[in-house]
């Protein structure tokens, strides 16, 4: 619930959806006599531009029943109440509630012209007065909206820095350049990943598949070109151990690469 002040009066406005009600019953403390809403309503101009504003924005408005009201306003008998009005043509633009807040209230545009009916004074700060608070309120969004923004760019720079730490290869040790490995395939494990086959499979006895699967897409990318860079070093009789650090230099400068490109984010 926010509260607009025209001319001293205060105003109770709520949100229903996305559209703004604003007060009658808070509005007509404004105007001068004893007045009610209901003959505002039973105006014929009035309930003429309430059945065109329906007709737009309200798709099961009951045409049949705003003819029969139509016929009689203006008539010196007739009275109507915005709860009748709601129940007879289920009307969208008025409402009629209950409780701490009760009282009548239109949508923004209805109760526009409900302020021309106050005074022309009224209206013009009326409309003053709720683009104000609109403004505060869009001013209030965007402060929220660059501190969430903020907090989502610190989170991603955290997300994406655990993600490099954890695929960015390390760096081959002495000792594991001086193992023979049984297999090529093992070698580019090891350049890639740090540890065997048989290593990832002993730490993670209930994953299905082996350590290929579990890979990243900038893994196996990175696993496809070490395959070939190591045909090359194998024709040139480079013994395991040499193949294996530059393998790893490879995988580590390809990998931080990858994981800077947005083509392959596009990928995911």
């Amino acid at each position: 619930m926010s509260k607009l002040n025209v001319l001293g009066k205060e105003i109770n406005i709520f949100q229903s959806g996305e559209e703004d009600f604003i007060s009658l019953t808070d509005m007509l403390k404004a105007k001068d006599g004893d007045f009610f809403i209901s003959d505002w309503l039973r105006n014929r101009n009035t309930i003429e531009y309430l059945g065109i504003w329906e007709s737009i924005y309200n798709p099961n408005f009951n045409y049949g029943e705003f003819a029969i009201i139509k016929s009689q306003a203006g008539l010196n008998s007739y009275k109507l109440s915005v709860k009748e009005w709601v129940e007879k043509t289920g009307a969208i633009g008025l409402k009629a509630t209950t409780g701490r807040y009760g009282g009548s209230y239109a949508h923004q545009d209805i109760a526009f012209e409900f302020g021309m009916w106050i005074s022309a004074e009224f209206k013009i700060y009326l409309v003053k007065e709720f683009k104000r608070l609109k403004a505060d309120e869009n001013n209030r969004l965007q402060l929220e909206w660059n501190l969430q923004r903020t907090i989502s760019k610190i989170n991603y720079k955290i997300h994406t820095d655990a993600i490099k730490e954890s695929l960015i290869p390390n760096e081959i040790t002495t000792q594991q350049a001086a193992m023979v490995y049984a297999s090529e395939a093992d070698l580019l494990n090891v350049a890639l990943f740090g540890i065997t086959a048989k290593q990832w499979r002993d730490s993670n006895p209930d994953e299905k598949g082996n350590i290929r699967d579990m890979a990243t897409l900038e893994q196996l990318v990175v696993l496809s070109n070490l395959e070939s860079i190591n045909a090359l070093l194998v024709s040139q009789e480079l013994p395991q151990s040499q193949r294996l650090l530059q393998l790893n230099k490879v995988a580590i400068a390809q990998m931080k690469s990858l994981i800077e490109n947005s083509s392959i984010k596009k990928l995911k």
